[in-house]
């Protein structure tokens, strides 16, 4: 039991050490010879990174934040599989679901409180999304990334699009999590902090303050993903 609450710690924080790496800045900084928090709302998110380094410089932030998502949950897997599932003393699903669903907290906390930026980072969804489609696997990521678009093609608010994405994920960790429910509090956790993240956009939306795609731009847009 004690190895295997250790594998799991070591778990959490290597995710989390993954997801910290902040890419937007790194990008910025190495090839654009810039600071992207010097620029727009100063996220180091995909938004803003479109706005700091045009579309190549966006994409390939977006692709580098839902990498290391995506690389922290096969980790996880891998892992749990070969590694620590022979130390289990309980359930091995029990192990498996709560392995997975540590990589992908541990993996957006990281992100969005970066130690390497003083415990500020992004908001979490690229990085959610890639983890996703090992923690819910590809149908449930894809539902996520539905839900996602077909919000922001509704309201051409990238905020909300993030939000209702934020909100559906404990809903469906229930069914992906069901009869696990320490992956099902992890997921809750997960979405309640990336909701925290986006407090700032929750209060423009509030107001009617906040920036549409393709409205009038204003230096306090934060939709960064």
């Amino acid at each position: 039991m004690f190895e295997t609450v250790v594998g799991m710690i070591a778990l959490f924080a290597i995710a989390f050490l993954l997801g910290s790496i902040p890419w937007g800045v790194i990008i910025s900084r190495v090839f654009y010879h810039t600071d992207i928090r010097q620029h727009g709302s100063g996220n180091i998110g995909t938004t803003n990174a479109m706005r700091a380094m045009g579309k190549v410089g966006g994409i390939a932030v977006f692709v580098l934040d839902f990498g290391k998502g995506l690389v922290s949950g096969l980790i996880a897997r891998a892992v749990c599989e070969s590694f620590f599932t022979p130390l289990a003393s309980f359930d091995i699903g029990q192990f498996y679901h709560a392995s997975i669903a540590l990589a992908f907290l541990g993996c957006i906390l990281g992100h969005i409180f970066s130690p390497w930026l003083h415990f500020r980072g992004g908001k979490g969804i690229a990085v959610a999304v890639g983890c996703l489609f090992v923690t819910f696997g590809p149908v449930g990521a894809l539902i996520e990334i539905m839900v996602f678009a077909l919000v922001v093609i509704a309201t051409r608010y990238v905020s909300a699009g993030s939000l209702a994405a934020a909100l559906l994920c404990p809903f469906l960790a229930l069914y992906y999590f069901w009869g696990y429910p320490f992956g099902w509090a992890c997921c809750l956790v997960a979405a309640l902090v990336v909701i925290w993240a986006h407090r700032s956009n929750i209060s423009r939306l509030r107001n009617g303050c906040e920036n549409r795609i393709g409205g009038s731009k204003t230096k306090t847009s934060q939709n960064e993903a």
